[in-house]
């Protein structure tokens, strides 16, 4: 299984990263990659750097499994487990490609406080607010289960508070300053990662 999960992985990172940034790039001239935000120890540099560490900690929990460094959390170590988490991680890389799409030409990754970008609501985005962070979870949540070690748990917690960083602190009060009232209507009515959940 560890094998099925850095193929998984291989996958996503070349939809969700790979071939997107160069569509992007093809439609529009940029690769839509923004950087890190904040200065180096604020929350917001965290939230990048943390989503960073992430990824990082996904490619390599599988291999130091193979390895034998780490072993498997015991109760979550069976098959019918593994399988459920690599059809989620399935799910999560559909899901993940299908929201960028809906997002078209305002997808980023990353906030340029100098850039205004059309604020998308329709597709995905008229179901949850965050439909490609909601992808990436699941995406997350299968891939762990895939491997269930410790390391692999970890670096799923630390993708879960990134991800909430990174939304809250960063994306959020960016596009309420951009968007003004357009924002919080969709912020009243939509919810964050799942529907109806997260509306303020």
């Amino acid at each position: 299984m560890p094998i099925v999960a850095l193929v998984l992985f291989t996958v996503f990172a070349l939809l969700g990263f790979g071939w997107r940034s160069w569509e992007q790039r093809r439609r529009t001239g940029s690769t839509g990659f923004k950087g890190i935000s904040g200065r180096p120890g604020s929350v917001e540099w965290f939230a990048g750097v943390g989503f960073i560490i992430s990824m990082g900690v996904a490619v390599f929990e599988p291999i130091l499994q193979i390895l034998g460094v780490v072993l498997p959390v015991s109760f979550l170590h069976a098959p019918w487990i593994q399988v459920t988490g690599t059809a989620v991680a399935a799910i999560g890389i559909a899901a993940t490609v299908y929201a960028q799409l809906d997002m078209g030409e305002s997808w980023r990754i990353g906030v340029d406080k100098s850039e205004t970008t059309t604020l998308v609501r329709t597709g995905a985005f008229g179901w949850v607010r965050n439909p490609i962070f909601t992808a990436m979870m699941t995406f997350g949540l299968g891939f762990a289960l895939m491997t269930p070690n410790p390391v692999a748990l970890a670096g799923f917690v630390l993708l879960v508070v990134t991800i909430e960083l990174q939304v809250r602190v960063v994306e959020e009060p960016y596009l309420l300053t951009t968007h003004g009232d357009a924002y919080r209507d969709y912020l009243a009515g939509v919810g964050r990662f799942v529907p109806r959940v997260g509306r303020t």
